[in-house]
């Protein structure tokens, strides 16, 4: 890897530091603990049960609850219509997508879980 892609990994991955501090304090103003945010952090790692019924059902279960877009329009609604549960459920999902962005863990494409928007994950990534 280059120096200059070195530096790209680096900006991504503190702005993806920024917008999971963003979720954990936006987490903390919808009057959650700092704890209850740190479990339900990783819940979304479920949607991996998809790829028992394949690479494609995997991909797209996987996807759905990484995409920031769902996890934005699920904030917005719980916001919107006062339903706090659902506005957490889209910060933890928000939060969540950014975390493993940070770790180098992307989109998957129905090649297979280890590959992503981000590149192929390596198998020293997952040790």
């Amino acid at each position: 890897m280059s120096g200059k892609e070195n530096k790209l990994n680096f900006l991504v991955r503190l702005e993806e530091t920024g917008m999971l501090l963003l979720s954990f304090y936006i987490s903390l103003l919808l009057g959650y603990q700092w704890w209850l945010f740190v479990i339900f952090l990783f819940v979304p790692d479920i949607s991996m049960v998809g790829y028992l019924f394949g690479n494609k059902s995997g991909a797209i279960v996987y996807n759905i609850l990484h995409l920031k877009f769902f996890a934005v329009i699920t904030g917005i609604s719980g916001y919107l219509f006062a339903i706090n549960e659902l506005a957490f459920a889209g910060i933890i999902l928000f939060g969540h997508s950014s975390l493993d962005r940070i770790f180098g863990f992307g989109l998957k494409a129905y090649k297979g879980f280890h590959y992503t928007h981000l590149g192929v994950i390596e198998n020293k990534q997952l040790k």
